[in-house]
């Protein structure tokens, strides 16, 4: 199995990487396969059945606006944040749904109602995994066209029901230079080449892209995040969704600069950060999923971090984070899970604290074992964290959440600097844990809005 860097860091749209991004691209799929079988024409209607968390917090996710965008053609990279909501208005006033209308060049428009025709089962599951659809294709006599599986498994990754084996997901069976799937492997391989964690990321990307592809795609994905920490931290006022949370990086940005030199308000400034992309996801807007939308805050927060207040900070210390934080996230998805539906947020900001973690120890200078090190310290104290968001909503408490694993993550880096990388609980082991914690959880706690502060705080 081969993951890529930029299959765990990809520029989408908010509010979740499970239920808005890959919704949105299952629903693209299915229409580019009705295209690519010759049937388009023929489609006169279609059906999505959202299952498990998608039909439990679909509505506070976003997912059914996702599925109509994606059904129109519409892509998390590129789709327009901006004009997004009026062109789900658009479907929902006029009954009419475009089928991927954004590519053909002739828009083959047909009937839709939504509230018959998108259905979301909130006490159904599909076998293989929580966040499962089922879409479905008819032709003027209603007769069956295409019916298709897809499993939104994590950080906008999507899998259809072809792709399912016995227990795990086929992917990418790219030959990498130096592969690794565990920890102790990442190390043995540091020492035997005697390349950083980041240099053999880099090598094993190459598999796929020429070096100065990698490299201006990284800084592509680091000037988004920019920008949406840059937004997050101009805009105020009220986010969508019925709990009418308030925007508070923008104020609390403004009280810090007036409180003098920002490196005596580090820890701060790195949990504002975190929180200025996550109220944008929030918003629905443009956000680097990383690895997944609910923790997009926490890596562009430490990386932040490391730009304004670590001496020496450059363009290649951005690239080498990213790239170090690509290898460890790699582990979590292959040997775990970055689905909250699936393990709980110990997953999706467990999951992140731990790559920012290992990632800032790496630019700081950190040997392979500091960075393995402080990744394991920064999944360790995030072991048994439970989602349960208010509402269904990416709110509460995850807007707070990536503000405290951003700072948990510099301690942890700083913690593993002070050591020689020697340590008694291996990031292997930390990770086997945080599986085995996931699947001991109540399925209330994973993603369903069914349990914790999802059910005891009353939604305003």
């Amino acid at each position: 199995m081969a993951i890529s860097v930029f299959d765990l860091f990809s520029i989408g749209i908010g509010p979740s990487s499970s239920h808005t991004v890959g919704p949105m691209r299952a629903a693209r799929m299915f229409v580019s396969r009705l295209k690519k079988d010759g049937v388009l024409a023929q489609t006169a209607s279609v059906r999505a059945e959202l299952f498990g968390s998608l039909g439990a917090t679909g509505h506070g996710h976003g997912t059914p606006k996702a599925v109509l965008l994606g059904l129109e053609g519409h892509s998390p990279r590129t789709v327009d944040v901006e004009t997004a909501d009026d062109e789900v208005e658009r479907i929902r006033r006029t009954g009419k749904l475009r089928l991927l209308g954004t590519e053909i060049g002739d828009v083959h428009e047909i009937d839709f109602d939504e509230p018959n025709q998108l259905i979301l089962h909130r006490r159904r599951s599909l076998p293989y995994h929580a966040n499962g659809m089922t879409l479905f294709a008819y032709d003027a006599s209603g007769a069956p066209l295409l019916e298709k599986t897809y499993y939104s498994v994590g950080g906008g990754f999507v899998v259809d029901e072809d792709a399912v084996g016995q227990d795990r997901i086929k992917l990418d069976d790219t030959v990498l230079k130096y592969p690794f799937r565990s920890g102790d492997e990442m190390l043995r391989l540091a020492n035997e080449t005697g390349l950083s964690i980041s240099s053999l990321m880099m090598e094993n990307e190459k598999a796929w892209r020429t070096e100065e592809e990698i490299r201006e795609g990284l800084l592509e994905i680091w000037r988004v995040m920019q920008s949406c920490v840059s937004r997050g931290m101009s805009r105020e006022g009220i986010l969508p969704g019925g709990l009418r949370v308030k925007r508070r990086a923008a104020a609390t940005a403004r009280q810090l600069r007036t409180e003098g030199d920002p490196l005596l308000h580090r820890s701060e400034w790195t949990t504002i950060y975190a929180m200025a992309v996550n109220e944008e996801n929030a918003a629905g807007g443009r956000v680097v999923t990383a690895p997944t939308n609910g923790a997009a805050g926490v890596l562009p927060a430490v990386l932040h971090y490391y730009v304004n207040f670590v001496p020496g900070a450059d363009e290649d210390g951005v690239v080498r984070f990213l790239l170090a934080a690509g290898a460890i996230g790699m582990l979590f998805k292959e040997n775990a899970s970055i689905s909250g539906a699936e393990v709980g947020c110990q997953g999706e900001v467990g999951s992140a604290c731990s790559m920012a973690a290992g990632a800032l120890a790496e630019v700081m200078g950190g040997s392979p074992e500091q960075v393995e090190n402080a990744a394991e310290i920064g999944m360790e104290h995030n072991l048994g964290l439970t989602c349960d968001p208010v509402g269904g909503l990416v709110q509460i408490p995850c807007i707070e959440r990536n503000g405290m694993a951003a700072v948990k993550a510099v301690t942890a880096a700083r913690m593993a600097m002070r050591g020689d990388g020697s340590h008694k609980v291996s990031l292997d082991k930390v990770i086997k844990t945080m599986k085995e914690t996931g699947a001991d959880m109540k399925v209330k706690y994973k993603e369903t809005a069914r349990g914790g502060l999802a059910v005891n705080v009353i939604e305003c």
